[in-house]
């Protein structure tokens, strides 16, 4: 196999978005397009839009969620504000939801750290402070 034949790649602004269903039911004033995310291991790559008003349910992260806030603003439950151009990133075992009044682009990110091979690599977090 090629590295050609391996690689995906997705016109966002032509691709439609599916459900959103990533805590639980459908959520009808969200969508996703799910990249490389695999809902088996609840890790992987996301796009997410979310409708003005759309809130999300309150969950807990297994891993990290990183995302990079694409269009428009995003609220968290803490009344922080992420806005375009904002990347963010949450560290295992926080609890939120987040909403959003003016509707919302996001790209995410879940992962969970991974212990290091015996030939080396591995995936470690990054400091935090």
């Amino acid at each position: 196999m090629t590295d050609e034949t391996r690689r995906r790649i997705v016109r966002t602004g032509e691709a439609e978005l599916g459900p959103y269903d990533m805590e639980g039911p459908v959520q009808p004033d969200m969508a996703a397009l799910y990249l490389s995310y695999d809902k088996a291991t609840a890790e992987g790559c996301y796009l997410m839009r979310m409708d003005p008003g759309a809130v999300t349910i309150p969950h807990d992260h297994a891993g990290f969620e990183d995302f990079l806030v694409l269009d428009g603003a995003l609220v968290d439950s803490d009344g922080t504000v992420f806005r375009a151009g904002d990347a963010v990133s949450y560290a295992p075992g926080t609890h939120h939801n987040s909403w959003t009044t003016t509707g919302c682009t996001l790209i995410g990110f879940d992962w969970r750290p991974r212990p290091p091979s015996p030939r080396g690599g591995g995936c470690r977090p990054p400091p935090r402070g």
